[in-house]
């Protein structure tokens, strides 16, 4: 394998190649940020915390795939990834995903002491998130906390303290995760019924798109909650309602279970992060 084969590997490994993980990581971060900071975050911390979205979660899929390197082989989505097929070894991924992680603390170095801790508990929620679907009948929900773990992070990069509007907003990125997390699994389910691991839409099973859906409207309706009392006008509540009609249009991809239609609703939540930060960062700009 020549240098440029064994780099396009790494590539696939992080999963650069598709990055729907990236923005479903930095849709929530941004919205943490732009409401922490009002509207007019710091430069030099917005672009610390996205490149530090990108290598998280670049380490975060390879710690996944470590993980899963004996399973990934037997699910026929996931039977091609660099581990499952060999190109890459155990070592190369350890190394690669210890290099990411040092990166992106470095990173964070120049911010508050209170974001680095956070930080911590950020890399162990990482890290730990594969392993839960072992044994945690909700994975997705832990991963709705780890995915959602910039809001606060973003709230302490302002002023050094995490407020309870931080947490509600968390709260509502894990019954975000859960929604669109279930909806991947549901991709899967055949296969991970073999393997024997655990998922949300295994757990939900018959009460699966149902369980979708009132995710969703859970996840919503403590976004308008947090627009009330944080008193944003118009342009946050049409960014909320684009969002509600995303959520209705996934509602008609996933109704018949069909895999296809159900990835592709996972990969349209990218569109419910986008609606949700314009109306933050509209309401913000038309205010000021």
């Amino acid at each position: 394998m020549t240098l440029a084969d064994r780099f396009t590997q790494y590539e696939k490994l992080m999963r650069l190649d598709k990055p729907i993980g990236i923005l479903l990581l930095l849709w929530p971060t941004l919205w943490g940020m732009w409401i922490a900071w009002s509207g007019r975050p710091h430069m030099v911390i917005l672009w610390i915390f996205i490149l530090g979205t990108v290598l998280m979660r670049s380490a975060g899929v390879v710690i996944n795939d470590l993980a899963d390197r004996n399973l990934d082989p037997h699910v026929r989505r996931t039977r091609d990834r660099p581990l499952a097929a060999g190109r890459v070894t155990p070592r190369e991924a350890l190394l690669l995903a210890g290099g990411l992680s040092l990166t992106a603390f470095l990173l964070i170095l120049p911010l508050r002491r209170e974001v680095m801790y956070l930080a911590l508990v950020a890399f162990f929620l990482a890290a730990s998130y594969p392993f839960t679907k072992r044994f945690f009948a909700l994975p997705q929900a832990y991963l709705g906390i780890a995915f959602g773990f910039g809001i606060p992070m973003a709230f302490a990069s302002y002023a050094g303290q995490v407020p309870a509007l931080a947490w509600l907003l968390l709260l509502a990125n894990v019954f975000w995760a859960l929604a669109y997390d279930t909806e991947y699994a549901m991709v899967d389910r055949e296969d991970d019924l073999k393997i024997g691991i655990k998922t949300a839409a295994i757990t939900f099973g018959k009460y699966d798109v149902a369980a979708v859906m009132a995710s969703h409207g859970i996840f919503l309706a403590i976004l308008a909650g947090v627009g009330a009392q944080l008193r944003f006008g118009a342009f946050y509540f049409l960014g909320l309602a684009v969002a509600v009609g995303l959520a209705l249009y996934q509602y008609r991809l996933i109704r018949r279970r069909e895999p296809q239609h159900c990835f592709k609703a996972f990969l349209h939540n990218n569109w419910v992060g986008a609606a949700i930060f314009a109306g933050i960062a509209l309401d913000y700009l038309f205010r000021i």
